[in-house]
Formats: C-alpha cells, structure tokens, sequence
C-alpha cells in the first residue's frame, strides 16, 4: 500500500518517530540503524512497510531498501514476528545478518534479545541463500542522506536504468543541489 514516505521529521526517538507528508502526520516504528541515519536529518524519506492486525495498522520504516527487504524476509520465518525483526535489524546491519546466516553463526543471533537457539537455528534454515545484500546500494543510498539526489536515483532505476550507471551519473552533475528533480534526471539522462 505505501512504497515510500517523504516529509519532515516532527518527532524523533530511537524505536518511532512522527513523518508530516502532505499534511498527515504518521507514526511510524523503526529500527536503531534507521534511527542513526535519519536522527540529525529534519526531512527524510523512508521505505515503508505496513502490518495489518486486527487491532491496529502498523507502519514499520527505514532508511534504505534493503533494510526493508531483510525485514520482510524476517518476517516469512515461523515464529518470528514484527516486533522480532525489529529487534534483529536494530542489534544487527542486513550486511551482519547475511555474514552469520551464511556462516551459520546462531551465536551472532542468540545475543539479539529474544532470540533463543530454536530461532536462531530456524532463522539460518529458512534465510540462507535468500540474504544477498547488495553493498552498493547500502552505501551509496547513505551517501545520499534521503536528498533529492535520492528521489532522482529512482526515479531512474523506475525508468529501467541501471543503478550503479544510474548513481555514476549523479555523481558527476555539478550544483545538484540548485537543480530540480526534473533537472536532475534530465542531466543524469544524458550522463548515461
């Protein structure tokens, strides 16, 4: 239902904060690494995932896609539920989950509060050789600090370029942050 959320930052702490976007002010949960990118940031954007429960809608947020994508992976596993992921993705980077899933390091996820070693163990099972964290995109997308130079970046790969000739090509345009998005792409259009 929500891809993406951008707008400014009202309210900010280390597991939620309150994003103002188009005059609607929505909580959103969050994780500790989200948190460090976005808490000295006024506006971001976040990648959104919502948890319909009988009770509640839930909005979880982070700062980059893939951060996202491991949490949706989290929460396929029996027995782990949002709440879980949550705690995994703030103890753990997707880069550090991927290292102890296909190292098979249980130990790694027995310290994240909660997870016992029937989870662990089930966690290793179900995710292996489903983690393929792409450190490109992690560090380049931080680079970028959920700025225009971001929205433009997918703007382009929407439009079916390729993200790293994509991210090359911002790189090289000068006063990027005087230009419009439009300008941007159009520039970065012809960089490629």
């Amino acid at each position: 239902m929500f891809a993406f959320l951008e707008g400014n930052l009202v309210y900010k702490s280390p597991s939620m904060l309150h994003l103002q976007a188009g005059g609607v002010g929505y909580e959103i949960h969050i994780t500790l690494q989200t948190f460090s990118k976005i808490q000295h940031l006024d506006t971001c954007l976040l990648w959104m995932h919502l948890q319909i429960r009988e009770d509640a809608w839930v909005l979880y947020g982070f700062a980059d896609e893939q951060e996202r994508q491991t949490f949706r992976q989290l929460l396929n596993i029996n027995g782990v539920g949002a709440a879980t992921a949550r705690i995994i993705l703030s103890s753990l980077t997707p880069e550090e989950l991927e290292r102890a899933v296909a190292t098979e390091d249980a130990k790694t996820l027995e310290r994240v509060k909660g997870i016992g070693s029937k989870t662990a163990q089930r966690i290793i099972l179900e995710l292996k050789g489903k983690l393929q964290v792409d450190k490109n995109f992690v560090t380049n997308t931080a680079k970028m600090h959920n700025t225009i130079e971001q929205d433009a970046l997918i703007a382009l790969v929407n439009l079916g370029i390729n993200k790293v000739a994509a991210e090359n090509a911002l790189h090289k345009i000068e006063n990027i942050a005087s230009l419009t998005i439009e300008d941007i792409i159009k520039q970065a259009l012809r960089l490629i």
